[in-house]
């Protein structure tokens, strides 16, 4: 069998958005929106945000916002949550955000969803999540579809309720998983 060529292989960068010691939060967002130009320059596919809670030393703890500094200050990567803790959020403010974005930046916008918290015990409490939210995890990303989504099933799934912006956007959705 020959070898794979994968010099076509799309390749994408991960970002924490790290903040080194003695650097601050300002100054690490500053090195996220380097990187990603240089990624875009270099000729990436795409750069993933990761959602995380109560951690000194990673500033993107709301990767939709992070992303759309970042989109206005790229022109052609794709970027991506990788991922919004969907059980952290209600499905609807997340199809609103990514809907924004969609409309915003068109065809360059990513939805990477996890289950996990995303952080520990104590910070999950202060996000309000429900201790079994996770449970809900096949349900909520169903919703989020719809929302994002224009056929009259969609409109039935979300008892009528419209995600402006978001309906329609059909933004990429990703399932995070891990063994």
């Amino acid at each position: 069998m020959p070898a794979a060529d994968f010099r076509e292989l799309p390749l994408s960068v991960i970002d924490f958005a790290s903040v080194r010691p003695g650097q601050s939060v300002g100054e690490g967002l500053a090195d996220s929106v380097a990187l990603a130009q240089k990624a875009e320059e270099l000729g990436y596919a795409r750069v993933w945000y990761a959602e995380h809670h109560n951690m000194p030393s990673i500033a993107s703890s709301a990767p939709a916002v992070l992303m759309a500094h970042i989109a206005a200050n790229t022109s052609t990567i794709r970027l991506g949550s990788g991922g919004v803790m969907l059980p952290n959020h209600s499905p609807i403010v997340v199809a609103e955000q990514f809907g924004t974005l969609a409309e915003l930046h068109p065809d360059r916008i990513d939805l990477g969803l996890g289950r996990a918290p995303g952080t520990d015990q104590q910070t999950l409490r202060a996000l309000r999540r429900e201790p079994r939210a996770a449970e809900n995890f096949p349900d909520d990303v169903r919703e989020l579809q719809a929302f994002l989504g224009d056929s009259p099933s969609d409109l039935a799934r979300t008892k009528g309720i419209v995600a402006v912006p978001g309906r329609g956007t059909r933004v990429p959705l990703y399932i995070l998983g891990s063994s």
